[in-house]
């Protein structure tokens, strides 16, 4: 593998091409398939990984065995790079939602990459940043806005997401099933469903299977800050 693919992961932006090489040699490429198990909850955190192909969800399961899904990461991401520093353990669980290929890279000798680089140091201090801001936001949302506001971000979102790829930001594809959706957001498949068909019902959406086209925005974008529907 090339270190171009590298370069694509912000975590590795700004670095030059002798030091890309110095992680590419200590990185092992994997193949994994969809529900294959990465790593659980609890276990030792030994390394962390790149995503080059497919998606992998992140995700706790409560005492009485809910799922609630932190964060869906996709490729050129990386993922469990904040575990290397939390007592040595993995926060959570990771599955990939498909077949993955991923480089996995060795806690060990990334620690000593870091020590020698300091653009790899601000990288990863960014990349923390994120995570902390990214689950401050999770937690307003789960326990301040209601369902349908939650629903309305996410659409918007990923139509914003589209937008900056060139793409028809008012036709977006749902990259979870609804009942993954529904743990991300915090809610169950029938909640979920029922606020959907509300939505179409209001006119701001329309729903074709795992397709939602955004008929009003600016009633989302009024969702999707707290307003009822």
């Amino acid at each position: 593998m090339s270190i171009d693919l590298l370069k694509r992961c912000p975590l590795f932006a700004g670095l030059k091409d002798e030091d890309l090489k110095r992680v590419r040699a200590i990185a092992t490429l994997r193949q994994v398939g969809k529900r294959e198990i990465l790593f659980s909850e609890g276990e030792e955190a030994k390394g962390f990984y790149v995503i080059l192909s497919g998606k992998v969800k992140l995700y706790k399961i409560s005492p009485e065995g809910k799922e609630q899904i932190l964060h869906v990461v996709s490729a050129p991401d990386a993922f469990a790079e904040a575990a290397l520093f939390l007592e040595g353990t993995y926060p959570a669980f990771a599955e990939p939602l498909s077949d993955c290929q991923l480089l996995y890279i060795p806690k060990r000798d990334f620690i000593q990459l870091i020590e020698r680089n300091p653009q790899l140091s601000i990288n990863m201090i960014v990349s923390l940043s994120h995570y902390l801001r990214r689950f401050a936001s999770l937690i307003e949302e789960l326990s301040l806005k209601e369902v349908s506001s939650r629903i309305a971000k996410y659409l918007l979102d990923l139509s914003m997401k589209l937008s900056k790829e060139g793409k028809d930001p008012k036709e977006v594809e749902l990259d979870l099933s609804k009942t993954q959706l529904a743990s991300k957001l915090g809610t169950i498949s029938e909640t979920l469903s029922r606020t959907l068909a509300k939505m179409k019902a209001k006119g701001i959406i329309d729903v074709k299977k795992n397709k939602i086209l955004i008929l009003n925005r600016e009633a989302l974008e009024e969702l999707s800050s707290g307003l009822k529907i």
